[in-house]
């Protein structure tokens, strides 16, 4: 990372769909930055280019234009392996739904994540059970997910995209399957976890009493970001 870099700097980004002869601008020059430690929100309506900007951003889709840089790294002109690369080691991702593997426990969805990084299963063991534990759920290490609420489903979710240690979190409505006194709960977990580990975070969210708890709102206004 190059000294000053933001963790996540995206640069006049633009990404069009075409729906038979009518062109869409969802991304029309969108611009922003993400500092270490800092826990941005994103909020606007369906369809109004939050889930692609974070595609975008987190290298899993390809946009029409402008620049990406993660860690000061331009990801541009990268080929695909080397965007699977940078993401792997970089970025971790929570949807809205947990997408737990469901024939292993919470310990186990928090492991493999960092086996198949090359950790040792007793390395991989410990950072599971502390990022577990972390988020309330040491009673729960050895559930299989059936056996947990939704709301303990989405904190090894969380769990799990923080495993290897990742610069950049990036959440897509993280809270939006759950109740709102357990939304606030997974969100208290969330914003912990990302300010203990120092890592920068930005979080598409419907839930503006979730987006007024962090550091600074921003929203897409005709395909660019603005500030709330």
């Amino acid at each position: 990372m190059s000294k000053g870099a933001a963790s996540l700097s995206l640069s006049e980004v633009r990404k069009i769909f075409h729906q038979g002869e009518r062109r869409l601008d969802v991304l029309a020059g969108a611009s922003l930055e993400v500092e270490a430690g800092e826990l941005v929100a994103l909020v606007g309506p369906s369809g109004s280019g939050k889930s692609t900007l974070l595609h975008i951003a987190g290298l899993l889709e390809h946009g029409d234009g402008g620049s990406i840089r993660i860690l000061g790294q331009d990801c541009g002109g990268m080929n695909d392996g080397e965007r699977t690369r940078v993401r792997r080691q970089n970025v971790g991702f929570v949807y809205q739904h947990h997408h737990l593997l469901p024939e292993f426990s919470a310990l186990e969805n928090v492991v493999l994540p960092q086996m198949i990084d090359g950790r040792s299963r007793a390395e991989a063991r410990e950072r599971a059970a502390y990022l577990l534990e972390t988020v309330g759920l040491s009673e729960r290490l050895d559930h299989r997910p059936a056996r947990l609420s939704g709301g303990e489903q989405q904190r090894v979710a969380i769990a799990r995209a923080l495993a290897n240690r990742p610069a950049l979190l990036l959440a897509d409505e993280p809270t939006g399957n759950l109740d709102p006194h357990t939304a606030e709960h997974v969100f208290d977990h969330l914003r912990g976890l990302v300010k203990g580990e120092g890592l920068a975070a930005l979080v598409a969210t419907h839930n503006f009493d979730l987006a007024n708890k962090m550091d600074r709102t921003l929203t897409l206004d005709e395909g660019r970001v603005v500030p709330v």
